[in-house]
C-alpha cells in the first residue's frame, strides 16, 4: 500500500497559482470596488438597457457544492451562471460522496478536473480551505462557519446604490449606481451590528473598515468574534482611520448609525442551543422602540441577510420604508455574477 506521502505525490500539479475567494480579507479595497462597479454595471445593463450578456462562461461549467441548505445563494449562483452563458451543476449533500465515502481532498481533485469553477457552501471553515488547497480551479466561499464573503458584497452594493441615489433627482438606483464610484458613497458611513458574533459579522469586520466604513458592534457579553478576525479588523481600521467599537448595549451601538444590521441568533447547526441563545439575546430584537431610544441618523437603513425570524427584528422595522432586505437579497445575484466573471472567466480579480 502506498504511504500517505506517496499518495500526495500522485496529486495533479497545478500549472499556476489558483485565485480563490475565501474571505474578503484577501482582497484589496480596489478589488472590492471593482467587483461592486462590475455588479452595478451588469444590473444596469439588464434592468435598464435590456442588454444581453457577452456570455464569458460559454461552454464552461460551475460546480455548486452545497452541504447546507440555501435559497438566495443557490438562486443567485445558478441565475448568474446562466446569464454569463455557463452551466451550473448543483451538488447537494445527498448528491455526491464528499464527507461520506470520499475525503475533501479527493472531491477537490476530482471535481476541479471537470469544471471551471467551484462555489462551495460547507460547515467548518477548514473544509473550504481544504477544497481550495487541492482544487485546480477557483473556489468561491458560499458560506462557512467563519466567513460569508458574497453576502457582504451584496450588502455593500445595496448601500452603494442607496447613497449613489441620494442626490434628490429621483433617478432609479440601478441607473445612478453604475455612474458613481464606491469611494464616493461608502467611506464615512456608520454601520451598527446588533446580534451574534457569527460569519456575517466576521465578514463585515474584515471588509468594512478597509472601505472606510465605521463599525459599531453590539453582542451579548459572552459572544465575541474570533481573535484572528479581530486582529485583521483592527489593522484595517487603523490603516483607514475608521472607528471599530464593541459594546453589549444595542442602544449604544446604533447611536448615530446610518445602517443597522442583524442576522439569525441561531445559525445552521446550532439548533440545540436555541433556547439558551434566545434567553441570552433578550433585548436584542430590532424594534422601532429600540431605534427611537438609540437615536440612529434620521434616514437610517436596515439590513438582514435572510432568512429572518421575528425574534431578531419585528415586522414594523423589517417591512418599513427604511428596510433594504429585499434589495439586498436581489443583489446577491449581481455581486456573485461579478465574482464568477472575474474568477471563472478571467481567472483573477483585477486590481
Amino acid at each position: 500500500m502506498l504511504s500517505s506521502v506517496s499518495q500526495m505525490q500522485n496529486l495533479p500539479v497545478k500549472a499556476k497559482p489558483v485565485n480563490h475567494l475565501i474571505t474578503l480579507a484577501d482582497l484589496t479595497k480596489e478589488q472590492i470596488h471593482r467587483l461592486l462597479i462590475s455588479a452595478a454595471q451588469h444590473k444596469y445593463n439588464v434592468k435598464c438597457e435590456d442588454k444581453p450578456s457577452t456570455k464569458p462562461l460559454d461552454g464552461k461549467s460551475v460546480a455548486m457544492i452545497f452541504s447546507k441548505r440555501s435559497t438566495r445563494t443557490r438562486v443567485a449562483s445558478e441565475t448568474a451562471t446562466a446569464y454569463l452563458g455557463g452551466h451550473a451543476m448543483f451538488l447537494g449533500s445527498q448528491d455526491i460522496q464528499m464527507g461520506v465515502n470520499e475525503s475533501l481532498l479527493d472531491t477537490a481533485v476530482v471535481v476541479s478536473s471537470m469544471v471551471n469553477g467551484i462555489m462551495a457552501r460547507v460547515g467548518a471553515h477548514e473544509e473550504i480551505l481544504e477544497l481550495a488547497k487541492y482544487s485546480t480551479v477557483p473556489v468561491v466561499n458560499a458560506l462557512t462557519d467563519k466567513y460569508h464573503p458574497t453576502q457582504i458584497l451584496a450588502d455593500l452594493l445595496t448601500l452603494h446604490e442607496v447613497y449613489a441615489n441620494d442626490q434628490g433627482d429621483n433617478l432609479d438606483a440601478s441607473y445612478r449606481a453604475h455612474l458613481v464610484h464606491p469611494e464616493e458613497t461608502l467611506p464615512g458611513l456608520k454601520v451598527a451590528w446588533v446580534g451574534d458574533a457569527n460569519n456575517i459579522l466576521h465578514s463585515m469586520m474584515v471588509a468594512l473598515p478597509k472601505l472606510g466604513i465605521h463599525l459599531s458592534i453590539a453582542t451579548p457579553s459572552k459572544y465575541h468574534p474570533d481573535e484572528d478576525v479581530l486582529e485583521i479588523a483592527k489593522k484595517e481600521a487603523a490603516k483607514s482611520n475608521t472607528k471599530l467599537s464593541f459594546t453589549s448595549s444595542p442602544l449604544e451601538a446604533i447611536r448615530e448609525a446610518d445602517v443597522i444590521v442583524t442576522d439569525t441568533w441561531v445559525s445552521m447547526g446550532q439548533e440545540s442551543e436555541k433556547a439558551q441563545r434566545l434567553e441570552e439575546f433578550a433585548g436584542y430584537q430590532i424594534t422601532i422602540d429600540m431605534i427611537n431610544k438609540g437615536k440612529p441618523n434620521e434616514n437610517w437603513k436596515f439590513l438582514h441577510c435572510l432568512p429572518r425570524k421575528p425574534e431578531e427584528v419585528d415586522d414594523e422595522v423589517f417591512y418599513s420604508k427604511n428596510s433594504l432586505v429585499f434589495e439586498e437579497a436581489e443583489n446577491r445575484k449581481w455581486t456573485i455574477l461579478a465574482v464568477f466573471e472575474a474568477l471563472f472567466a478571467k481567472g483573477e480579480f483585477e486590481s
